[in-house]
């Protein structure tokens, strides 16, 4: 079994305290994207959601596209919105974590 020659500028400490400024930064950075609130409409405004956390935190209807015979698009216009503030909101955490750990944020 060859050894891996322990020499020039390699600290294991200076490593080791490298990666725990790396997890507190993370940790804060996480608290910080859990207070950020993402919105996205669809329909031309008609339908807002607002996004925490994950969380479907308010949904706004405009009074104009609730109708009985509309419900499918209702709700074609609902999913649109939720799912754009939820990917509003996936696209800034990884951003974020990668800005943090140059992309190796999966891993850690």
């Amino acid at each position: 079994m060859k050894r891996m020659p322990m020499g020039g500028n390699f600290n294991m400490n200076n490593l080791m305290k490298q990666a725990q400024k790396m997890q507190q930064d993370m940790a804060k950075k996480q608290a910080e994207l859990e207070e950020m609130v993402f919105t996205a409409s669809s329909g031309g405004g008609a339908v807002t959601a607002t996004v925490q956390h994950k969380q479907l935190t308010a949904l706004e209807i405009k009074p104009e596209v609730i109708a009985p015979e509309d419900a499918e698009m209702l709700c074609d216009l609902v999913m649109a919105a939720v799912n754009e503030a939820m990917k509003q909101s996936d696209d800034t955490y990884t951003n974020e974590m990668n800005k943090l750990t140059g992309g190796m944020a999966g891993i850690l």
